[in-house]
């Protein structure tokens, strides 16, 4: 995640835990800025995006799997950076998201090519952007920006992860398609609620 409003910022559970914490009291006094390490998750993303399409070597893989959970460390740190340590910006609402389409599309296409449907990794990519967009769209309505369904990015990270850990050709079609098909269930679930929301007001 990035610099946000409260209203607009994603649940997260380990935001509570000790490890994140103590990272974000040692990062939020130093010279890193919370954009920055945003910029650092399409850094990690792109690592594991290389070790996916390069090689299917199963220490490739768990390389890979290594640097998708290092993406999402970025997303939460740069966040709590921003919001508990007081270095939030105006520039931050534009790292909160772009960043994340980057890191997504980096890891998702190449996730496709590798297992041999370069369209499943396309439209995995396309079905989480717009998950994402039906999200801030809520927002920019005047709604709370709404982080519920099956394949929120967090699970899709995770989903991601266990296919590459498992580190075979049927892991990755199969992380693939429950990527691709949780995102549409997550975009049509949002937008219903969004609907029904729209209309209470």
């Amino acid at each position: 995640m990035g610099e946000e409003e409260d209203a607009s910022r994603r649940p997260i559970a380990s935001r509570s835990s000790s490890w994140a914490i103590a990272m974000s009291a040692w990062l939020a006094p130093s010279g890193v800025t919370p954009n920055s390490i945003s910029l650092f998750s399409i850094l990690f993303a792109a690592i594991g995006a290389a070790l996916i399409v390069l090689t299917t070597h199963p220490i490739a893989m768990i390389g890979a799997a290594v640097s998708v959970q290092l993406r999402l460390v970025c997303n939460l740190l740069d966040g709590m950076v921003a919001i508990e340590g007081g270095k939030k910006t105006k520039r931050g609402a534009i790292y909160n998201e772009f960043p994340d389409r980057v890191a997504d599309s980096l890891l998702l296409v190449t996730a496709g090519y590798a297992c041999g449907f370069p369209w499943l990794g396309w439209l995995s990519v396309l079905l989480a952007a717009l998950t994402a967009y039906v999200r801030v769209f809520g927002g920019s309505v005047g709604l709370a920006q709404d982080f519920s369904g099956i394949m929120s990015k967090q699970r899709r990270m995770a989903v991601l992860t266990a296919g590459l850990v498992t580190a075979s050709h049927w892991s990755l079609i199969l992380s693939s398609a429950i990527i691709a098909t949780g995102s549409l269930v997550t975009c049509i679930t949002r937008t219903i609620t969004l609907s029904h929301s729209l209309e209470s007001l």
